[in-house]
């Protein structure tokens, strides 16, 4: 009863936003920040962290944050999404109780699901997908990818699995030879006149470009791809709307194979992948 109640209140407030008038844009979105000042999750006394389903319905604001995960079991992980999901929640709230009934008569919304993508002994991955509506013609999009390595009791970043420029030129070259090729797709399909495909094509490389430098700070979401045996024959880089595209083109995903990772990899991680040692 309480998932569904949860479900209709998601509902009720993507319709909301659905009614919104159109204004102009927000910025870039990424996902918000946790505050600095917000407090550390709370702990039980054997180290637990609860992730707890959250529904909140105000005139201010809609909050829905939904865990499909069972990442509870890793004290360390739970706490690394349950801080995501406090500190996303704590921004929408800020801004909720900051805005005026008259510019924005509509209450805020915030939608979080956090689900499993991997559960092994080797390794974990829990994606994070959902919205904040703060005004403007679009929601925000809230994305992340928390990848969690058991035996080491901690998080893989981007910058330590592979930790050289080297690395990240191949990524990139990579990664926009695929988003270039699905960007003339998605343009070729609306069959426009040359004039319009040619500036359309020059705006969405422009994007693609300046969103994949070689720079680990552009691939830091990604999930692991596992093959049959437990191995890793890739990882899926996943970008938010507006990093490599319009809104319109919305998440976007490039799968990188370990053939092209693994020359570039740390030591220490290339045992996880197809072909590792």
């Amino acid at each position: 009863m309480k998932r569904v109640t949860a479900v209709c209140l998601l509902a009720l407030a993507l319709a909301l936003a659905a009614c919104k008038k159109e204004a102009t844009p927000p910025p870039a979105a990424n996902a918000p920040a946790t505050p600095a000042t917000l407090p550390a999750p709370v702990a039980t006394d054997d180290g637990a962290v609860e992730l707890k389903e959250v529904v909140e319905t105000t005139p201010n604001y809609v909050v829905g944050i939904t865990y499909d995960t069972q990442a509870a079991k890793y004290p360390g992980l739970a706490r690394e999404l349950k801080r995501f999901a406090d500190g996303a929640r704590a921004e929408l709230v800020e801004s909720a109780n900051g805005r005026t009934a008259k510019e924005n008569p509509s209450p805020y919304e915030l939608s979080l699901t956090f689900n499993d993508v991997l559960d092994s002994p080797e390794m974990v991955a829990v994606s994070a997908d959902g919205s904040s509506y703060t005004g403007g013609a679009h929601a925000a999009p809230l994305i992340a990818r928390f990848v969690w390595l058991p035996k080491q009791n901690k998080l893989l970043k981007a910058n330590e699995l592979i930790p050289q420029k080297a690395g990240w030129d191949a990524v990139s070259r990579y990664v926009r030879e695929q988003l270039h090729s699905a960007l003339s797709q998605r343009i070729d399909a609306d069959d426009p006149e040359p004039a319009v495909r040619a500036e359309q094509m020059e705006t969405g490389a422009r994007m693609i470009d300046d969103g994949t430098g070689a720079d680990a700070a552009n691939f830091a979401m990604f999930e692991p791809i596992k093959a049959a045996d437990g191995k890793l024959t890739g990882l899926k880089f996943v970008f938010a709307p507006y990093e490599v595209g319009p809104y319109s083109d919305g998440t976007q995903m490039v799968e990188v194979p370990a053939a092209v990772l693994l020359p570039h990899v740390a030591p220490e991680y290339r045992a996880l992948f197809v072909g590792g040692v």
